[in-house]
């Protein structure tokens, strides 16, 4: 072997793993974030075994996967926590740091793949019309920013980080697109509409007033007067939840995230291409955006059943 051996190295082969992942494939900081609590988290379920990463054996790998299964986690986490094991272990191999990967004759459980929550252009257009009137107060600077952020993020399919990490100078000359650096340091155009424009010159005659005292030069689109100098994601969340509610939309419907699907799946339900949605949303796998098609196929079933004039019942 190459690498570090003896038992009790499974924390020098994680550190290893995470730096090739920041370093080698450009992984996000959340991501590299949630890798290292997945890691953790087997770590410690194969010390109470008596074992550690670097030693675990198949029967041990298999017994912290159906543990995860009785645990109460969320499908998501449950699945998230199994692949960073996966990948773990494939990288370790790769480094002959170990002749096996225990976890490869384990089965991940076989699921259904939740479709994403969307709301109809109906709801969308009430959701600005609320964020517009924000503290009931139509066209008031608060509500021009929360309208603005709500347009951006629908028109061009915006990650939140994305959103709340945009500067003033990407807006600059009133552009047609952005450039925007998604998930890995990766750059992707994203459209801006027309009411999107409208909507960002509305609110560039109000933004002087969210910057922080003395803070002329501050360089956030979305600017404000908390520590970061931004609106947070977590606030933009909140000001959405309140949106909802004054747009009668249930909030549990609601996320800046729902809004990066609504913008996919009108996209698609309109006659966009698939390919193009793709790269639209700075996914690498087109098996990601497929799922799409799946919510707007269901819609234009739903249309045809109820609009059709032979699918009506005589």
């Amino acid at each position: 072997m190459s690498g570090p051996q003896a038992s009790g190295m499974g924390s020098a082969w994680a550190e290893a793993f995470l730096e090739m992942m920041s370093v080698e494939r450009a992984a996000a900081k959340n991501t590299l974030i949630a890798y290292t609590r997945d890691l953790t988290d087997a770590a410690d379920f194969l010390a109470a075994r008596g074992r550690d990463l670097s030693d675990a054996s198949a029967e041990d790998v298999e017994a912290y996967f159906t543990a995860l299964g009785a645990r109460g986690l969320s499908p998501a986490t449950a699945s998230r926590r199994r692949a960073a094991v996966r990948q773990f272990y494939r990288f370790v191999l790769g480094e002959t740091w170990r002749a096996d990967d225990p976890s490869r004759r384990v089965e991940a459980p076989r699921k259904g793949r939740s479709l994403p929550k969307v709301l109809s252009r109906a709801e969308i257009d009430r959701l600005i019309a609320a964020a517009g009137a924000k503290d009931g107060v139509p066209n008031g600077a608060g509500g021009l920013r929360l309208a603005c952020m709500v347009e951006l993020a629908y028109a061009s399919g915006l990650r939140i980080s994305e959103l709340t990490s945009l500067t003033l100078a990407a807006l600059a000359r009133d552009p047609a697109y952005l450039i925007v650096r998604g998930k890995g340091g990766k750059e992707r155009l994203a459209p801006l509409n027309g009411a999107a424009r409208t909507a960002i010159k509305a609110y560039l005659e109000v933004r002087p007033g969210f910057l922080p005292k003395g803070d002329k030069a501050n360089p956030w689109l979305f600017a404000s007067r908390g520590k970061e100098g931004r609106l947070t994601p977590r606030r933009f969340a909140q000001l959405l939840d309140e949106a909802a509610v004054g747009a009668g939309i249930d909030p549990a419907r609601v996320s800046p995230h729902v809004l990066r699907h609504a913008f996919a799946t009108h996209l698609l339900e309109g006659g966009a291409d698939l390919r193009v949605v793709q790269t639209l949303l700075g996914h690498a796998d087109i098996g990601t955006t497929q799922i799409y098609t799946h919510v707007a196929g269901d819609r234009l079933a739903e249309v045809v059943a109820s609009k059709h004039p032979l699918a009506r019942k005589r």
